[in-house]
């Protein structure tokens, strides 16, 4: 097939990322539409195989599919014009929303309808447990390892990336014995070239940073970056640990201000991971304002989304080589399963914080210790109505937040 020329590129990757609303699959469909049904860009086997491997690299999965399928319509410049007009469309809304919310987002009208906003964030979260345990829980290992990483998180509180290299290590042990063999051979100049580059690019903001002695920027570009190599299963995987580094450890915002991140990130096309930008700008803005939020935003967007390139220039002209390999695929799918109970623990996190007012710090273990007289009964009416909204009338998130933002307002004037 003759490669499709750049313009044409340009049309159909810049309406991709334009439509890219309602999470991963919903991007995913979009992608598949306009890559495989509209025009014969990429055949079903092919974009099937590209999504497995973007499933199974850390990342968000439909911003990497993206970059593949630009990489093999037209190399490199391509996998970057894909992966790029994916990314840039939400980037722009997230930066509007997020100078608009610190500067208006203490309002209390404007915290009375954000609470209808967090409600529905408790309702998608719990989608997001239901979707994934549904495809990653096979067999007694799989829900061993959910179990096991809930546990970890919620009661003792062990690092994310301790977790995540416990079940890899399970994974590879636990491997199925009737896998291929092991004996693929990849070539090294590629992949050597390929990870100086990236590296290097990856690093250059950093390093320029650590030179200008800017210890605020270089801490967030340094916390971001190492979010990017362990997300793993989605945004969802590591909001906990997220919230856990930025709130509790650096304190750069609040709990609040955590939650209605990711309720105003699932409002904007492009990947949830956008949400790392929103944190970034709001923690940049309380330092020095909007010019530190949009350094602090832009540094956030460059550490997360330049190692999602490096990770498909390295792997894509190894796909068929790395499926062959049963030890990384039964990591992997070892740590999928681990992710559902980092999900489950992030559900968990977020209701507590939304239905009481008040959640003590851990006295035993990691455990949080909700005050019962704190519980707030018109945030548990609005979270009943957004699972009546999305789980009973399969309303979609922003239908849904409007009506509870509006909903909120009006019980707080009643």
């Amino acid at each position: 097939m003759t490669p499709p020329n750049w313009p044409e590129m340009f049309r159909v990757f810049g309406r991709v990322g334009l439509m890219s609303f309602g999470g991963p699959a919903a991007q995913i469909a979009v992608m598949h539409r306009e890559l495989v049904e509209d025009r014969p860009w990429l055949s079903d086997q092919t974009f099937l195989r590209a999504l497995s491997l973007c499933m199974l690299l850390p990342g968000p999965e439909a911003m990497q599919l993206a970059t593949y399928a630009g990489w093999r319509l037209r190399g490199v410049a391509g996998g970057l014009l894909g992966g790029t007009l994916f990314v840039i469309p939400g980037a722009i809304f997230i930066a509007v929303l997020a100078l608009l919310y610190a500067w208006y987002g203490q309002l209390l009208l404007v915290q009375t309808a954000f609470l209808g906003i967090k409600a529905a964030v408790i309702v998608v979260v719990f989608q997001a447990l239901i979707k994934v345990s549904s495809k990653a829980l096979q067999g007694r290992l799989g829900w061993a390892l959910a179990l096991g990483s809930f546990i970890a998180l919620f009661v003792f509180g062990l690092p994310f990336p301790l977790i995540i290299l416990g079940a890899a290590a399970v994974g590879m042990i636990a491997k199925e014995p009737a896998a291929a063999p092991e004996n693929v051979q990849l070539p090294r100049a590629h992949s050597v070239r390929t990870m100086l580059i990236g590296g290097t690019l990856w690093a250059a903001p950093l390093v320029i940073l650590a030179l200008l002695g800017n210890e605020f920027l270089l801490q967030l570009g340094l916390f971001f970056s190492k979010l990017a190599v362990v997300t793993f299963g989605g945004a969802y995987a590591v909001l906990a640990y997220m919230t856990q580094t930025v709130v509790q450890d650096f304190g750069w915002i609040d709990t609040d201000q955590m939650i209605d991140a990711l309720g105003l990130a699932e409002t904007t096309p492009g990947p949830l991971i956008l949400v790392t930008q929103f944190v970034g700008m709001l923690a940049g803005f309380a330092q020095s304002g909007p010019w530190g939020a949009l350094a602090a935003g832009m540094l956030a967007l460059w550490v997360t989304f330049t190692p999602c390139f490096l990770w498909i220039f390295l792997a894509g002209p190894y796909l068929e080589a790395l499926s062959a390999q049963p030890r990384i695929a039964g990591a992997l799918r070892a740590i999928t399963a681990a992710v559902v109970g980092v999900i489950a623990n992030l559900s968990v996190w977020f209701s507590l914080h939304v239905l009481f007012d008040r959640v003590d710090p851990a006295t035993l273990l990691a455990l949080p210790t909700p005050v019962w007289g704190s519980f707030n009964l018109m945030a548990a009416v609005l979270t009943f109505f957004a699972a009546v909204l999305m789980l009973g009338l399969r309303r979609g998130f922003v239908t849904s937040m409007v009506l509870l933002a509006a909903l909120a307002l009006l019980l707080s004037a009643i």
